[in-house]
């Protein structure tokens, strides 16, 4: 049976920026900071359900560019000047490796394990002198370690008609981090993202998928220059997740469809232990998308995400590329 899907479990949309940057100085003493982890906004998508040959090894590498010449405030408004002239441009390169047994662990689900080790480059700039957020560079970024089940394909008739997964997704930081700069590759707190992701056969050659998580972060004991003097900063929960729909244009060879993701952040990031109104994130992106399939165990996506409803976060658009291969 063949799926054609890449079952890539990123996490890491690194636009670290969310590792802590803070933005402008809005007032005397008052900051304004994204505080969210670098996550998985965009970097899955299509038939997410499942891995696309079954058990066994997976090699994954993603490319991400993200550019935005916009940071929002809480208002979706923009946050600098427009003399600032912001303009940032990131890279981020994750490579994967996933094993997924053949042993049922769980209700009849198959134990798996996955590992992304992140490489993110950052380069922001503006068009005048002023409290601007400053980047770290180049460097590693938090480890990932994901422990999964994975449940067999439901078959109908004419193929696969459900296929499902669970991921306990552990952030672990150690990626590159200085406190004197405010984008970093690392975000110096560890993070638990879980998710449930699936993918519905609502005929043999349409798909619907989504993937959903819930982010919780433990205290960066050591904020940025930011927060001027602040002892531990928390950043708030969220829920954010990925959908997708795609059609099978040439048989066991090309899907195309429309993929997006939505991030919500539902509690106030914390500072010293205090709740700081105005500091929760939103964005959604949407964007088309297609996967090559070069046979059953190789695969090749591409998305592209437009992004709106932003806030507390840089607004702009995210291009990915995925290559996907089953030894």
């Amino acid at each position: 049976m063949k799926i054609a899907l890449a079952t890539g479990r990123g996490v890491f949309l690194v636009v670290l920026l969310l590792t802590g940057m803070a933005a402008v100085f809005c007032g005397p003493g008052t900051a304004r900071a994204f505080h969210l982890p670098a996550l998985n906004l965009g970097f899955t998508s299509f038939l997410d359900g499942a891995p696309p040959a079954g058990p066994g090894f997976y090699f994954t590498q993603y490319v991400q560019y993200i550019t935005a010449d916009k940071l929002n405030d809480q208002n979706g408004n923009a946050l600098l000047p427009p003399a600032a002239g912001e303009d940032l441009d990131i890279w981020v390169s994750l490579t994967q490796l996933i094993y997924q047994s053949n042993q049922p662990l769980v209700f009849g689900g198959k134990w798996g394990l996955d590992v992304i080790v992140p490489y993110v480059s950052t380069d922001i700039s503006y068009d005048m002198a002023g409290p601007f957020p400053q980047d770290n560079g180049a460097g590693f970024g938090d480890l990932l370690v994901g422990p999964f089940i994975q449940w067999d394909p439901i078959m109908g008739k004419h193929g696969p008609i459900f296929m499902h997964r669970i991921e306990l997704q552990l952030i672990i930081p150690t990626g590159k981090y200085d406190s004197d700069r405010e984008i970093n590759p690392g975000s110096n707190f560890f993070s638990f993202d879980p998710y449930w992701a699936g993918t519905l056969f609502l005929t043999p050659k349409w798909t619907v998928s989504t993937r959903v998580h819930y982010l919780w972060n433990a205290k960066n004991d050591n904020p940025n220059r930011a927060f001027m003097g602040a002892e531990d900063i928390q950043a708030g929960q969220a829920i954010h997740l990925n959908f997708s729909s795609a059609y099978e244009i040439i048989p066991k060879m090309l899907h195309v469809g429309i993929n997006g993701y939505y991030l919500k952040q539902i509690t106030d990031t914390k500072v010293n232990g205090d709740s700081v109104s105005g500091t929760r994130e939103q964005v959604l992106g949407l964007g088309p998308g297609a996967v090559f399939s070069f046979s059953q165990h190789t695969h090749l996506f591409f998305n592209a995400y437009f992004e709106s409803q932003v806030e507390n976060r840089p607004e702009g658009e995210r291009f990915t590329l995925r290559f996907v291969h089953h030894f």
